[in-house]
């Protein structure tokens, strides 16, 4: 008897385990909760924060600044409503032969399909990965609004294999391409819909990726970076992450740097694929000019665009943030 009932309790484990997947794709690996480990509840994020505050911060008086605008940014009330009305998950899957982390947010309840959005992360290696207090406070706020967002952390990124090298815009584009494969597979999910957007280096990452496939309806981009050669005049610094990350740069950098932007093949762009542009005049590492110079060359070549600047306003847009949300909500529910 205790046999069979052990064949039952490992048959229901198995369905509970796939019916709690949200991407039902075979190809998908490593499906779990983001609300799990210290992410189960507020308290048990809170205090392994304060864990980890405590080993940079000995001042008893700094301490408490830092959990204070902790508690300010997240909060418990903002994290349950997110935790009872969002479900997400983190899964790996191959791109290349090169195991990719990714992660993908929905509302649990919805009235028919919902339009998807993949969303592209700005850095370079685990340098701006999507964790967890980055889902909370760019992502879940948009899937919140009736979206389902899914992304790539870019090969290379929270993994030990050496040879998964993001190149800033080389191989690691296909990352993002591939995860157009499984929105079908995703319960609830509109694969007639589907939209694109990027923050800093993730918007060209997201012109990049719209430029090999077809069925990208619209697209926008956060402080995103269109000219990476010009770019290097305004921060110089840049030129160490282009030498790391892009193969052959050193070479090759004009050829490397002018591929990766759109700023050289504006007039490729289809007419079809409106573009919304956010930036804030004082940001420091992509200099709002990347966006102004954009926006001209887009009404140039007759591309539908619409360009927001946010006055003295940071990278992350951290004084205009609800209002950005507003903008991207409002375009991709006009256009997709």
């Amino acid at each position: 008897m205790n046999k069979y009932l052990l064949i039952i309790f490992i048959a229901i484990s198995s369905f509970s385990t796939q019916a709690s997947n949200l991407i039902n794709d075979e190809r998908i690996k490593d499906q779990k909760s983001c609300f799990t480990w210290i992410f189960t509840d507020y308290n048990s994020w809170r205090n392994g924060m304060e864990k980890k505050f405590k080993r940079k911060i000995k001042s008893e008086e700094k301490l408490n600044q830092a959990l204070t605008r902790f508690d300010s940014r997240f909060g418990k009330e903002k994290f349950d409503f997110y935790q009872s009305n969002l479900s997400c998950s983190t899964f790996k899957y191959l791109v290349d032969g090169n195991t990719v982390n990714g992660y993908v947010i929905k509302p649990k309840v919805s009235k028919g399909k919902l339009p998807v959005l993949i969303y592209n992360r700005g850095g370079n290696g685990n340098f701006g990965g999507v964790v967890f207090g980055s889902m909370m406070h760019n992502l879940f706020p948009i899937a919140n609004e009736g979206f389902v967002i899914i992304g790539s952390q870019y090969r290379g990124t929270f993994t030990n294999n050496s040879s998964a090298h993001d190149e800033f815009g080389g191989s690691d584009v296909k990352d993002v391409t591939a995860l157009l494969d499984y929105i079908p597979s995703i319960e609830g999910a509109d694969e007639q819909r589907i939209g694109m957007y990027g923050a800093s280096r993730g918007g060209m990452q997201t012109h990049l990726a719209v430029k090999k496939v077809k069925n990208i309806k619209a697209v926008a981009t956060i402080a995103g970076n269109s000219d990476l050669l010009k770019g290097l005049t305004y921060r110089p610094e840049m030129e160490k992450v282009f030498k790391y990350r892009i193969p052959d740069y050193e070479k090759n950098k004009v050829a490397e740097l002018e591929k990766r932007s759109v700023l050289n093949w504006t007039a490729d762009l289809s007419p079809n694929v409106p573009i919304l542009l956010l930036h804030g005049t004082n940001d420091k590492r992509v200099s709002v000019n990347h966006s102004i110079d954009l926006a001209a060359s887009l009404k140039k070549n007759n591309i539908p665009h619409k360009l927001v600047l946010y006055p003295d306003d940071n990278h992350g847009l951290m004084k205009n943030r609800e209002q950005a949300n507003k903008e991207l909500v409002s375009w991709f529910r006009e256009y997709l």
